[in-house]
């Protein structure tokens, strides 16, 4: 019971983890598409390029933010990885040769039967 307890918790948090990193790359995409509206408007417009220049960097300024935080959130990602190791009853348990480098055994492949 306190097994499934702490892996749905952990589910929960995995859930929200991999929900937040998408917001992330959406909101990545929209100040792009909003990066790219501006210069169209100018160019449409027949504005000069210092015009909106100021609205441009601060939009460069988010932008970059939001990469730091795209990068924060990957350290985030990987730290909850390697505290799970630590966590009983989510520590990854290996059958068979599930990796490259394991090494190989000598014993017979496993078979299900009936």
């Amino acid at each position: 019971m306190r097994k499934q307890m702490i892996e749905n918790a952990a589910f929960e948090v995995a859930t929200q983890v991999r929900a937040v990193e998408d917001s992330i790359d959406t909101a990545l995409g929209e100040l792009a598409e909003l990066q790219g509206r501006m210069l169209r408007v100018r160019s449409v417009a027949g504005i000069g390029i210092g015009t909106g220049h100021e609205a441009f960097e601060k939009l460069a300024g988010a932008t970059q933010a939001l990469v730091g935080a795209r990068g924060s959130m990957l350290g985030c990602h990987t730290a909850l990885a390697e505290a799970k190791q630590k966590v009983p009853g989510l520590r990854t348990v290996a059958f068979g040769d599930v990796e490259e480098d394991c090494p190989k055994r000598a014993t017979s492949p496993l078979r299900v039967v009936a």
